[in-house]
């Protein structure tokens, strides 16, 4: 996939969707979630999850980024 057509905002929103997580609202690179989290789009594949104005980790992969706030929503709000 060549870096000129790839949009990582795009690409994260479906994968948001897809993993049933709800956006509240998206500031340009910024996507605040549900449950106060909040992904910060770093570059073409590095995104930062924040919870509660915390760091949480930096993610490459989207799927992991989507599977690790579902199985913390889970646990933790479930």
């Amino acid at each position: 996939m060549s870096t000129e057509t790839f949009d990582p905002k795009a690409f994260l929103l479906f994968g948001l969707d897809h993993f049933q997580i709800w956006v509240e609202k998206e500031e340009g690179k910024m996507i605040h979630l549900q449950h106060d989290y909040l992904i910060e789009i770093e570059g073409p594949s590095l995104y930062k999850l924040m919870h509660q104005g915390q760091v949480v980790a930096p993610f490459a992969d989207v799927e992991q980024l989507c599977e690790f706030i579902r199985q913390d929503i889970s646990l933790n709000y479930g």
